[in-house]
């Protein structure tokens, strides 16, 4: 919302010199958010002056066009030239060169001088141009930034005015005001108004706030006016589409009629088009007051007017000349030749105002947010009317700005109002809401006084009762966002000050602070960061078939969360993995040219159980029983935390003297044990199969208990082909709730011994078909408390091995706590392991 001061002021005492920026300033302190400054000046700067014609010369061009060579008076006769710009003629008549020719000898212009600034940083000086040194420029408002018109420069009789030669044209024209421009919450509608800023201006300064509503002499009652029928019998949001309706006639209408300057400077500043004289007016009233207005030409109307739903195939041609198809939820304005505007957005074609139109009818109506606001939305038309009235509008105002707007078409349009009129409609019962005795200190943590409370409440126009328990309040017709104690507690810090709340720090039980597993949780997403890898974050909303690969390793139909409402129907259901959302987080930076990529995400999966949901919902307004809330809680889905990370592209970039490395499953299996190792925790790895996962591939990542925590290694080809994401893709993920809790309390460091370490090598031969990972484990028992550390070095599956075996080199160190080991007791560790291999596994030493 754009508020013009110079129209602020009419209403709020804003001190003379105050600018845009201190208005908002003030404001601000009330909770209303600046957001512009406008200022005709910060483009346009003088010397710009009223100057007469004195004579023209037609002269013809080579190129075809005519030359205006003008004389123009820039000073009242007799009096001397007081500007020394240079180009500026002493005599107080300047030769101008000018192209237009909508004007005449004796006319009154708008004169730019030299040393003048135009917007766009057009500097006006003395220039020699088709043979003549023209000294400024006659110029027309488009020239000026005050409009469009581009049929010639601005003669200011078109504009009813008659200004002294030599008077300042930019005071004339309004051009020294300037506006704050806000941003208005949709609660607070009535800030979408002079009307409301005013008095909120009023709130913040502490200073008196004038109602222009009471500047408005209005009829007590109206009748005899145009017919209106208010026909929504079967209301389609719950409360009737049009609840007031007030019309009003005035006649004898001189549509033609210049809009006056101040009355255009205001509109322009706060953002709206001058048009028309009687559109302006009602445009005005509704920058004024809150209500919009609309206008219609009476000797345009067929019958009477019906205020009803639209018919099923039913069109409207509305003012932007588009034939639009109404939806049977469209509120109407309609009389016996159909509709003839869509109610509160736009009106139609048909009934426009125009040049030709002598006789008004002025419409001033309180119509359902909801149903203002579906239409809106439905056919695309944002309007100044409709955004005031889907936030709600004064039901009270209506028939004041129908008044208003009759008594400016009688003033300056030359009208003669109608003394009857019509005014149907349900005025609907005042918000009364019960304040208890010390609730808004007990909400806001700060006491307020009696006269405190009243006050702020008295001065939002609320009608306040004290009783023994509080104070009965009657909220006013202006906010309709008032509905409940909550809201008048928080009028009520807002005017009392927010800067009076006092700022007291909360202090911390002692002993309490992050959780084991908060702690547990940042580290291990600190060591992913610090390994390298970039955290992200996907969209939980997954298509089913995207469930069944990642979220099944066999392929088995699993239970997935389907939603009600999805943003799509082919993501219409909760995830069971974090892997599909990071695999279009991979993809779609592939499609930008980032190809190395190494990306985490933690986020909840959504595995349901038997049962999802409940059969009954608690009502409202009181805490449900505990029993209620596990039954809540029952049909809850599982929502373990899962991390899971996807690698594409080389480690590093290339560079001088260095050839990067690809990733591969080792670097998600290392990624695996980095998060185990900051928790504490220690894995068990086996050969896995996973229908994501490449089959010959994959690692299967479990607890000493034999618990699945999740798989990592190489994508499965075809995946990564229908994906279009590099082939060797390698991913992980793992269930991190089921690693804290395997995770200790305390992670205890392990002794360093300062005994020397023995180290010795062993080669086992077995079945090709054995993992690794299980002869490491046998040959870690085997060996017993000596050993420190076994690692597999090295596969061999060639020359001198059996046909469907393989051999493999694991390195073994040993170490005694309290002594130096002997060859022999190593040796006697390594013997003992390689045989309990023998034993299980059928392995033979080479």
């Amino acid at each position: 919302m754009r508020i013009p001061l110079s129209w602020l002021r009419e209403f709020a005492q804003v001190p003379a010199g105050a600018t845009a920026e201190d208005v908002m300033a003030e404001l601000v302190k009330v909770g209303l958010e600046e957001e512009a400054v406008h200022r005709p000046t910060d483009t346009l700067s003088g010397p710009v002056v009223v100057g007469q014609v004195l004579s023209i010369v037609k002269e013809p061009q080579t190129n075809g066009k005519t030359i205006n060579w003008c004389q123009v008076r820039v000073v009242p006769e007799g009096q001397p030239q007081t500007l020394t710009n240079e180009g500026i003629d002493p005599s107080g008549v300047q030769g101008i060169v000018c192209g237009a020719h909508n004007f005449v000898e004796g006319d009154k212009v708008v004169v730019t001088l030299p040393g003048a600034v135009l917007p766009g940083d057009f500097r006006i000086a003395a220039r020699k141009t088709y043979g003549h040194v023209s000294a400024g420029m006659i110029a027309s408002v488009r020239e000026l930034g005050i409009g469009d018109d581009h049929d010639g420069i601005l003669v200011l009789s078109t504009l009813g005015l008659d200004p002294e030669i030599g008077s300042d044209a930019m005071d004339l024209l309004g051009l020294y005001d300037q506006a704050a421009e806000i941003n208005v919450t949709p609660d607070r509608s009535y800030c979408f108004s002079i009307r409301g800023v005013a008095r909120e201006y009023a709130h913040a300064t502490g200073t008196t706030f004038t109602d222009p509503a009471t500047r408005v002499t209005a009829p007590a009652t109206l009748s005899g006016g145009y017919p209106v029928t208010l026909s929504d019998d079967s209301p389609i949001y719950g409360n009737p589409g049009c609840d007031r309706f007030v019309a009003r006639t005035v006649t004898g209408v001189d549509a033609t009629r210049p809009t006056p300057p101040w009355m255009a400077s205001r509109l322009r500043l706060a953002g709206i088009r001058s048009i028309s004289l009687p559109v302006d007016i009602s445009n005005y009233v509704m920058l004024e007051l809150g209500q919009p207005i609309h206008c219609y030409d009476q000797d345009k109307l067929s019958g009477g007017i019906v205020v009803r739903r639209a018919t099923p195939g039913e069109t409207l041609k509305t003012l932007d000349d588009k034939v639009r198809k109404l939806d049977v939820e469209d509120l109407l304005i309609a009389d016996a030749s159909g509709g003839i505007g869509i109610a509160g957005v736009m009106g139609g074609a048909d009934t426009e105002v125009s040049d030709t139109t002598s006789t008004v009818l002025v419409e001033a109506a309180h119509f359902d947010e909801v149903s203002i606001a579906r239409s809106r939305r439905r056919h695309k038309l944002p309007s100044e009317a409709s955004k005031r009235f889907e936030r709600g509008v004064d039901w009270q105002v209506a028939g004041i700005a129908a008044q208003r707007v009759v008594d400016l078409l009688v003033e300056l349009a030359g009208g003669t109002a109608e003394d009857a009129g019509t005014d149907v409609g349900t005025e609907p019962g005042a918000v009364v809401i019960d304040l208890p005795s010390g609730y808004p200190a007990r909400r806001i943590g700060m006491d307020f006084t009696d006269e405190q409370i009243t006050g702020a409440l008295n001065d939002l126009g609320a009608e306040v009762e004290a009783h023994d328990g509080g104070h009965t309040v009657t909220a006013p017709s202006w906010r309709q966002d008032l509905q409940i104690k909550d809201d008048l507690t928080e009028e009520i810090a807002r005017l009392v000050g927010y800067d009076t709340i006092p700022s007291r720090l909360p202090v911390a039980p002692p002993g309490s602070g992050l959780s084991r597993v908060q702690v547990q949780r940042r580290r291990m997403l600190q060591a992913l960061a610090d390994s390298g890898l970039t955290e992200v974050l996907s969209y939980p909303f997954v298509s089913l078939e995207s469930n069944t690969t990642f979220g099944s390793p066999d392929g088995s139909e699993q239970a997935s969360v389907k939603l009600a409402n999805p943003l799509s129907a082919e993501l219409g259901f909760l995830r069971r993995s974090v892997l599909p959302g990071l695999i279009e987080v991979a993809k779609r930076n592939h499609s930008r040219g980032f190809r190395d990529l190494a990306l985490y995400e933690a986020g909840l999966v959504f595995l349901p159980q038997d049962a999802v949901g409940s059969s009954e919902i608690p009502p409202l307004g009181a805490r449900p029983s505990e029993e209620v809330l596990d039954g809540l809680y029952d049909g809850l889905p599982d929502q373990p935390l899962t991390i899971a990370a996807v690698f594409t592209g080389n480690d590093s970039p290339a560079g001088a003297n260095h050839q990067p490395r690809a990733w591969d499953w080792a670097d998600a299996l290392d990624t695996v044990r980095l998060m185990a190792d900051v928790v504490g925790v220690d894995l068990e790895v086996s050969q896995g199969e996973h229908q994501a996962f490449h089959p010959g591939r994959t690692a299967r990542i479990s607890l000493r208990t034999g618990e699945l925590l999740g798989y990592a290694g190489e994508l499965h080809p075809k995946l990564l082909a229908a994906q279009d994401l590099p082939a060797r893709t390698v991913a992980l993920e793992i269930n991190a709730d089921l690693l804290f809790e395997a995770a200790p309390d305390v992670i205890v460091a392990k002794h360093l011994s300062t005994f020397p370490a023995t180290t010795q090598d062993v080669a086992l031969v077995v079945d090709g078909s054995l993992p690794a990972d299980d002869v490491l484990s046998t040959l870690r028992e085997g060996a017993g408390e000596l050993l420190e550390d076994v690692h597999l070095f090295d596969v061999y599956d060639g020359a001198g091995i059996e046909d469907g075996h393989k051999s493999l080199a694991f390195a073994l160190r040993f170490r005694a706590p309290d002594r130096t080991l002997t060859a022999d007791e190593a040796s006697a560790s390594r013997d003992a392991a390689v045989h309990l291999a023998a034993e299980r596994h059928g392995a033979v030493q080479r």
